[in-house]
């Protein structure tokens, strides 16, 4: 190699090796500004949030580590606030009452919600039109008339057409948020499962 191309080279690969790093950094900045967006909206304390996470990323590969269970089974798991909610599909109640405890002893759970069906599993039509009613369900939302009323702090979770509706909210807040989803069309039924808060003063 010439010796005046080695500080040229150098100084190339130097260049790609900052691009590479800062890309890293960009990408970890931005998960990071994502996470914290969410959290500006969520009356969950930070903490709780990465619980919730947790907690779900526990409860899948409990279903991995049983197939007997996942085999047999279509099931979604969401936590919000410690408490978790098991929807989907198992072929027998045996299958969805096993999975239930299994994930009631991961820690930090505080209770598990069992709203598995017994039946088949949904087909893609199926499948779609849920995914679907949940974007519907979180537009309805933002039509919600209440002062200070953040549609971001309910969570929507939708199973063969039923509407699950969690998150820390006043009671007028649920009432008004239930009202509005109910009325979206394909909506079969709204299940309310929050957990109340006061009213701002």
């Amino acid at each position: 190699m010439a010796p005046c191309l080695a500080p040229v080279l150098a100084t190339a690969l130097a260049a790609c090796l900052c691009a590479v790093l800062l890309q890293g950094c960009a990408a970890f900045i931005v998960a990071g500004i994502a996470t914290g967006a969410s959290v500006v909206h969520d009356r969950r304390p930070a903490a709780t949030v990465l619980a919730d996470d947790t907690i779900e990323i526990q409860a899948m590969h409990l279903l991995h580590e049983h197939p007997e269970i996942a085999g047999e089974s279509n099931i979604s798991i969401n936590s919000y606030n410690l408490r978790v909610l098991l929807t989907g599909q198992a072929r027998t109640r045996e299958v969805s009452d096993r999975f239930a405890d299994l994930v009631a002893t991961l820690p930090k759970v505080v209770k598990v919600v069992n709203e598995v069906t017994i039946g088949p599993d949904l087909g893609l039509t199926e499948t779609s039109k849920d995914l679907y009613l949940a974007s519907q369900a979180k537009l309805a939302l933002t039509k919600v008339n209440i002062s200070g009323f953040d549609p971001l702090r309910v969570h929507v979770v939708v199973s063969a057409g039923t509407v699950y509706l969690l998150g820390l909210v006043t009671r007028e807040e649920a009432d008004a948020a239930a009202e509005k989803v109910r009325y979206v069309s394909g909506v079969t039924k709204v299940i309310k499962l929050f957990e109340f808060i006061q009213a701002p003063t």
